[in-house]
């Protein structure tokens, strides 16, 4: 089921790069596995992935230790700052920064292990309210302002859309986050280096794609509903 599964998103990423003028290649697929076990997982890196998405320190942390060490792990839930000690030397990219707090965490602790971690600032453009991530007015200040921090950089912006039926909907969304994206690296500043937009998952990545995405996250597309244990 899961090979299938990869095999179709990939497909369709493809054509929607294809409609879109891009390269598929410009396009990652970071396959979300909060929930799933281990044996999915490595199920999915037998068909070729490598980037992996995680929602929990814990989680991630654990199947960071079972699974094989070439994988790009993802941290795109929200993160405490309490946690950021666990997965700082762990992670590829940390997607949910949304607070100068959270950032001056990550700075000290990558100091302390000395790494140097990328970051995506993650906005709420939906203004949900029960979506974390800044909002679209104070974004440029808080790249602005964490771009003077040491030991990480920030590589891009990420938003989480809302869940809708008709993928179209979100579309107002992704554009939004897209022309932030393009103003901020028009200000050229220091340590920001406008490269990646994660956005769209498993119900809209296709119309993300459209918009500029560079990583989709795509959970159920890949492993099926998710599930938990008590």
């Amino acid at each position: 089921m899961i090979r299938e599964n990869i095999e179709r998103v990939k497909e369709n990423i493809r054509i929607a790069c294809e409609k879109s003028g891009r390269k598929t290649e410009d396009v990652a697929l970071i396959a979300v596995s909060k929930t799933k076990p281990v044996s999915m997982l490595q199920e999915a890196y037998e068909c070729g992935c490598r980037d992996f998405g995680e929602n929990k320190v814990q989680e991630l942390v654990e199947k960071w230790e079972q699974m094989p060490k070439d994988i790009r792990w993802h941290m795109i839930g929200h993160l405490q700052r309490n946690k950021v000690k666990y997965i700082v030397d762990k992670v590829y990219m940390i997607h949910s920064v949304d607070s100068l707090r959270l950032a001056e965490e990550i700075s000290k602790e990558a100091g302390k292990k000395g790494v140097t971690v990328s970051i995506l600032i993650e906005i709420n453009v939906a203004e949900e309210e029960t979506k974390f991530g800044t909002t679209c007015e104070e974004a440029v200040q808080l790249v602005e302002e964490i771009a003077r921090l040491p030991h990480l950089v920030i590589k891009g912006l990420m938003t989480i859309a809302p869940y809708v039926e008709n993928a179209e909907e979100n579309k107002q969304y992704f554009e939004k986050l897209r022309q932030i994206y393009v103003d901020i690296n028009h200000k050229n500043i220091d340590n920001v280096y406008m490269a990646e937009l994660s956005m769209g998952m498993t119900g809209d990545y296709e119309t993300a794609i459209a918009e500029g995405a560079t990583y989709v996250r795509v959970g159920t597309g890949i492993f099926g509903e998710r599930f938990y244990t008590g």
